[in-house]
């Protein structure tokens, strides 16, 4: 029987018991800048909400650990990303690490290799930083996974090499007393992402995925960013989208996706897709709204093991 749920403006919606399970502990990233105008968290979040800080080129870290601190401060577990390529070598890491866990108590990371084409030092890929053994002692370590391939990985297309760096991964996960899983990019069709997660299952990858979703955006916004950061085939869904002129001005919501998932991981609960992490596109807001519209609840998943 479908659960009855508030909006923010009290308009009733009904969501399902799979969207609500999936939606559990689902996290969310926000940038320095954007942290800035927000006056309080709490007004946005439930308590307990892990948070994605998103370290682009050319931000400060003292900017980011601030960052770190404000949320920290008001009850939110902190989670910064690690771009290898914008780390020069290990006494930058070890620096940074040190100030994030000084001043935020930081104890868990995002580790990938960053947007960058060019290395700035020694360090490329989020491999060579988990083997620094900086992060020892760290609770949680995520890592980068994409469902519709990366050229930046790949450049020939496939996804050997993204298999291989997976494979090492999931090594290191046997190995490392941290908690680890996937936190991937962004995607728009269930298909795909279902396909990749049971492909990673058969080559023996079993780390749990927290799957990336776009909230809800205007579709120009949404096309924006999923052509910058190579969305493969599921970018037909916002195509088509486009080719229908009345639903060109409304916000493209990620809705359908998120129930075709619930729904397979309610069928199949081995699927390793075991929580939802959401790139704010349209603003944090709207992507707060939203999940806690859907049910979304986040702090200690009461339905799923912790993934």
């Amino acid at each position: 029987m479908a659960l009855l749920k508030f909006r923010r403006d009290d308009a009733p919606r009904l969501v399902s018991p799979e969207v609500e399970a999936f939606l559990d502990g689902y996290s969310i990233e926000v940038m320095p800048r954007t942290a800035e105008k927000i006056e309080s968290f709490r007004d946005l979040l439930p308590r307990g909400t892990r948070v994605y800080i998103a370290h682009i080129e050319g931000t400060p870290i003292e900017d980011m650990v601030a960052t770190a601190a404000r949320l920290a401060r008001e009850g939110y577990p902190v989670m910064p990303h690690f771009p290898a390529r914008i780390i020069r070598d290990k006494a930058m890491l070890t620096d940074w690490i040190a100030r994030y866990q000084g001043e935020a108590g930081v104890d868990q990371a995002l580790l990938l290799a960053g947007g960058v084409a060019q290395p700035h030092g020694a360090f490329h890929s989020s491999m060579q930083l988990m083997e620094t053994g900086a992060f020892d002692g760290f609770k949680r370590l995520h890592v980068a996974g994409h469902p519709e391939g990366n050229r930046d990985i790949d450049p020939n297309g496939g996804d050997a090499a993204v298999m291989e760096a997976l494979r090492w991964k999931q090594a290191f996960s046997e190995r490392s007393d941290a908690d680890m899983a996937i936190a991937t990019q962004f995607a728009f069709e269930a298909k795909p992402i279902i396909a990749w997660a049971d492909r990673l299952a058969a080559e023996g990858i079993h780390l749990p995925i927290h799957i990336g979703i776009a909230g809800p955006a205007k579709l120009q916004t949404l096309l924006k960013f999923a052509i910058a950061c190579g969305v493969g085939p599921s970018l037909r869904v916002l195509q088509k989208r486009a080719r229908d002129v009345t639903k060109l001005v409304l916000p493209f919501e990620p809705t359908e996706l998120v129930v075709d998932l619930a729904r397979h991981k309610a069928a199949n609960p081995d699927f390793l897709v075991e929580r939802v992490h959401v790139f704010p596109l349209g603003g944090i807001k709207t992507s707060a709204d939203w999940a806690i519209a859907n049910g979304g609840r986040s702090g200690a998943p009461a339905s799923q093991t912790e993934g």
